[in-house]
């Protein structure tokens, strides 16, 4: 399937698609605004007593394991398993796996019990998660063994999904393709929550073109680095970047998506 960011932003914002998203309480809000920024709908169920049905009415769900508590770990499988049985594609970020032995058994269990159709993390945390020494420290990267490149082809065929590894340039695999994205502005790297805006669009994006995780995947990624490019123009610093930033991406235009786009 070919790659058309603002063929799949027009349907998503058409369809007025529904995400359901087990995030952390950091970037709650964040990812509700950055969704609905997008152009489609967010709902931040997380109770064991509803996320089964919830995920019953969604198109996609996003997992996020950054503030782990027992019962939020339950509710996730619970949701995802029902997710599976429903069809609804699931998008996982493993926030801060190799930070603690909780988070890793946290992010593998899941990995293991639900079929997750994104796997979407920095290079620490996806090397962490099949096999190969990472730095991670708190929720952040600091480093990783190998090529990004390499490391989301070795993800995708270990984990049988698509990896989509963010980092300077975003590297997305499905075991054999390889799509970089390049799109993006450091100021980025200065805000609380982007890569987890990334997960929730990278479920947007998969909501709507769910056949095609890969493109689907490096579309959200594309996309989103279009709309941080465009932030930071006016912005002073990181407060008026994290303002200008749902702006930019409530003002992507389908029209012009694809030629801004760097993916390769």
């Amino acid at each position: 399937m070919s790659v058309s960011a603002g063929t799949t932003l027009r349907l998503l914002r058409e369809r007025k698609l529904l995400v359901h998203q087990i995030t952390n309480y950091v970037v709650m809000n964040e990812t509700a605004n950055a969704t609905l920024a997008l152009g489609a709908l967010p709902v931040m169920a997380h109770a064991r007593e509803e996320v089964e049905e919830m995920v019953s009415l969604a198109d996609a769900l996003v997992l996020n394991i950054g503030t782990l508590s027992p019962h939020w770990v339950e509710a996730m499988l619970l949701a995802g398993k029902a997710a599976n049985s429903h069809g609804v594609p699931v998008v996982l970020d493993p926030v801060g796996a190799g930070a603690t032995r909780y988070r890793t058994d946290t992010a593998r269990r899941i990995l293991e019990q639900v079929k997750v159709s994104v796997l979407r993390g920095n290079q620490g945390e996806i090397a962490t998660l099949v096999g190969v020494d990472a730095e991670v420290r708190g929720v952040e990267s600091i480093g990783a063994g190998g090529e990004s490149a390499d490391l989301a082809r070795a993800a995708a065929r270990k984990l049988e999904l698509v990896a989509s590894v963010t980092g300077p340039v975003d590297q997305v695999s499905d075991g054999e393709r390889v799509l970089a994205v390049a799109n993006g502005h450091e100021l980025l790297a200065s805000v609380t929550g982007t890569g987890c805006m990334s997960s929730a669009i990278t479920g947007c994006f998969l909501a709507a073109k769910r056949d095609a995780p890969l493109e689907a995947a490096a579309e959200a990624l594309a996309s989103f680095g279009v709309a941080a490019e465009d932030a930071a123009r006016g912005a002073a610093g990181p407060g008026s970047f994290h303002v200008a930033l749902y702006d930019a991406l409530a003002a992507l235009d389908p029209a012009t998506l694809d030629s801004r786009t760097k993916i390769s």
